[in-house]
Formats: structure tokens, C-alpha cells, sequence
């Protein structure tokens, strides 16, 4: 069988690998990308029908392009993010293979071989851009025969999906907020899981909160604790973005409950904790308005001041006496929506990259395995890695040493 040869292969094919390709283009480096469905596949195939991104589209872009049909000032649906990324591919000339998958991925001396549906790679560098949301991850709590519905948030697409009768939505980030209110609205009778969570402004001071964590140097924190990396987000982009506040959804009609810790004969039951995650949830708001009002003292900035966005409402009654269990049968409770986040799946990888919980091995991207890199990755090297503006970044200072690594081994 022939063996194709390439300097450097990416693995993946959405913005992360993307953002490389452009990166190694302009080095002048040799390289090919394989992703194993289309461009952008997650945002084709694994986001619910009404998805926005939770940012203003003139912040999370790549800086060379603009989206064409959201306003600065909106938020990106989820067709456009793959019109955006399948354009932005094809402006910079990315050598993307779609359709390829790759099986294997090991080394035979200073060359990594790569199995793949498409045939055998040998390259001197591979970088895994696969991203963070490989593996939709699913706590094994309810067992499958138990009679109720259960998928995760992302095969989530619509109210209609789902049998009729009310919906348990386990978890309540960014994905499990949206969710629970979007099946609140269709007239579904909603139970909204609740664990520890940061919950920021949508906007304040006539700014958005993605400004703010810029101006608070927030985007480039690091992480300094494990915990750090897992943090849920409570953020909303959907019907033009809104602060995310548990007491209007309660409000509406949510009944907000704690964890979910154990399932027996048909009866969830949930932590006490519901209270302290809402207000642990209040501090975090109220530490980010206080820390921007000392920003705008400190800078003497024209910002009108918004006193009543530091004013909350009485906790409802669903928090202050939470329900402890749920009897499914008697709730009518048919469907479980997991949001639950994701796990890394670098099952296909067979080198000692990894340390003993599973997680890669490296420095900004650089593993310990020479010509190896990962790229997408939460927290790959600050906040803003994840994200579509974050991981161009990263991905220059991966392209700059897959170029420098390029100079020093032909000089040898």
C-alpha cells in the first residue's frame, strides 16, 4: 500500500485546524488536514436548531473575516458559523480532506504514521486540532430500560424531538439554560437541574460581557487550580442575549432544583444545594459588576452607571424549599436532556502523550512527544483558547514552533 508524505497533518477540520492551516501557509510549511465528516461538522450535526453563538459576532471571529448577515452587535446562528468557517477555509486556502478519518496515529522513529479510512500518512509533525466537545458525556445515573427518554444536549434539536409530557434538563450552563427555556416556551412542563456555576452580565455599562473580560484581563487568565478548567458557564446569546438569571426562570415556570445525585425505582433524587449554587452564581455576577465599576473609576471612563443591575430579586420559593426527590411517573416526566458537557477522546492516539486522568500532556499545545501538538483545547493556554479569536492566537504560536522545529532539523 503507498504511504503519502507530508510535513505536518492536522487532524480536524473546524476552527482550530482551520486557524493552523492559515498559520502554516504563511510559514510555508507543507501540510494537509483530514477531517473525518464535513467543515465545521460539530456545528452541522451536534448543536440544537435554534443555537446562537453566546457571543457578539464582532467578537469571536478570526480577524481576516467578518460575518456577512449577523450585525456586529448579534448573535451568530449556528448556519452561519459553518457558511463562516467553510468561507474562511477556502480564503486561506486550507488543504482540508473531507470524509477521512483517522484510526491510529503512532511513531516509528522521528516519523508518526497515521492509519486512516483514506490510507496510510507519514508526517514529521501532527498536531490533534480535534477541540474540546469529543465525547458527549453522559453520567450513568438512569438506566436505559427505566422507561424515559434520554439524550444528551447534543442531539438535542428541538422541542418536537422529544415525547410528550414534561422534561428533567440536567445541568444548567450556557447549553442547558437555553434548553430548559426553549422547552418552557414550546409549553412543556420544565425541571431545570442546578450545580455550582459562574453566571456573568450579558451586558453592563453599555458594554457586552466579552468586552469586560477583556478589559479585566480576564480573557487571559490561566488556570491554577484543576476545578478551573470545568467551570459551567451561564451565558445566553439567544433573542438578541440576556443575563442569565434562574430567579426569571423560576418565574416563568421553571421549577429550578439542586444536582442531580442518584436515580432508584423510578425517583431522581437531588443534592441541598440548590441555594448556595444560585448565590454562589449571585457573587460571581456581582464581582464582575464591582470589578468594572473599578475599572471605570480607575480609567475615568464615560460609562453611564446601572445601580439597579446590582439590585436582585427574593430567591423563589423552588430554591428557598427545594424539592429533595422527583417521582418521574407522577412528574409525567418522559425525557431527560443531559447537559453535561464533554470529554476528550484520543482513543485513536497510541503515544505516551497523556498523563493519568487521560488529559494531554503539554505547554501551550507543545506535548512531550517532539513534533506533536494539540490545538482547540479549553484552556489550551488561557480563557480564550476555545474560543474562534482564541484559538487563531494559539494557533500562530503552534505554527511559528512547527516552523522554528522545521529550521533546526534540517540544520542538523
Amino acid at each position: 500500500m503507498s504511504v503519502e508524505k507530508i510535513d505536518t497533518l492536522i487532524i480536524g477540520g473546524g476552527q482550530a485546524g482551520i486557524a493552523l492551516s492559515e498559520h502554516l501557509g504563511a510559514q510555508g510549511v507543507p501540510h494537509v488536514v483530514l477531517e473525518r465528516g464535513r467543515i465545521a461538522e460539530r456545528w452541522r450535526s451536534e448543536r440544537w436548531d435554534s443555537l446562537v453563538a453566546n457571543g457578539p459576532a464582532w467578537h469571536d471571529r478570526f480577524p481576516n473575516r467578518e460575518f456577512t448577515e449577523t450585525g456586529p452587535d448579534g448573535f451568530t446562528p449556528a448556519h452561519e458559523i459553518v457558511a463562516y468557517l467553510v468561507g474562511y477555509a477556502q480564503q486561506v486556502g486550507a488543504p482540508i480532506r473531507e470524509g477521512v478519518e483517522v484510526t491510529s496515529l503512532t511513531r516509528q522513529g522521528e516519523l508518526f504514521i497515521a492509519e486512516t479510512s483514506a490510507g496510510t500518512f507519514e508526517a514529521k509533525h501532527v498536531v490533534a486540532a480535534t477541540g474540546p466537545f469529543q465525547r458527549a458525556i453522559i453520567p450513568p445515573l438512569v438506566p436505559d430500560d427505566a422507561g424515559i427518554a434520554q439524550l444528551h444536549s447534543a442531539h438535542y434539536k428541538n422541542p418536537a424531538q422529544l415525547p410528550p409530557g414534561a422534561v428533567m434538563v440536567i445541568g444548567a450552563g450556557s447549553s442547558g439554560v437555553q434548553i430548559a427555556d426553549e422547552l418552557r416556551k414550546s409549553g412543556r412542563r420544565v425541571y431545570l437541574s442546578v450545580g455550582p456555576h459562574d453566571r456573568p452580565p450579558r451586558r453592563y455599562r453599555g458594554r457586552d460581557f466579552v468586552w469586560w473580560l477583556g478589559a479585566l484581563g480576564m480573557w487571559d487568565a490561566k488556570t491554577v487550580a484543576p476545578d478551573m478548567a470545568h467551570v459551567t458557564i451561564a451565558v445566553s446569546g439567544a433573542e438578541g442575549g440576556h443575563t442569565v438569571d434562574f430567579r426569571n426562570l423560576a418565574a416563568a415556570g421553571i421549577t429550578l432544583v439542586g444536582r442531580t445525585t442518584s436515580y432508584e425505582a423510578g425517583v431522581l433524587r437531588f443534592a441541598d444545594d440548590i441555594e448556595q449554587n444560585i448565590r454562589q452564581g449571585d457573587e460571581n455576577y456581582l464581582s464582575m459588576l464591582r470589578a468594572a465599576d473599578e475599572y471605570v473609576a480607575a480609567h475615568k471612563l464615560d460609562l453611564p452607571p446601572e445601580p439597579e443591575a446590582h439590585e436582585l430579586a427574593p430567591l423563589p420559593a423552588c430554591v428557598t424549599n427545594p424539592l429533595a426527590a422527583l417521582d418521574i411517573k407522577a412528574a409525567n416526566v418522559t425525557s431527560i436532556i443531559w447537559a453535561t458537557g464533554y470529554g476528550l477522546d484520543f482513543g485513536w492516539l497510541k503515544l505516551d502523550a497523556f498523563d493519568a486522568a487521560g488529559n494531554p500532556r503539554h505547554q501551550r499545545g507543545v506535548a512531550e512527544v517532539p513534533g506533536l501538538y494539540f490545538l482547540g483545547l479549553a484552556w489550551l493556554s488561557r480563557r480564550a483558547s476555545p474560543f474562534i479569536w482564541g484559538v487563531w492566537h494559539d494557533a500562530a504560536y503552534i505554527a511559528h514552533h512547527i516552523a522554528a522545529r522545521r529550521q533546526a532539523l534540517a540544520a542538523e
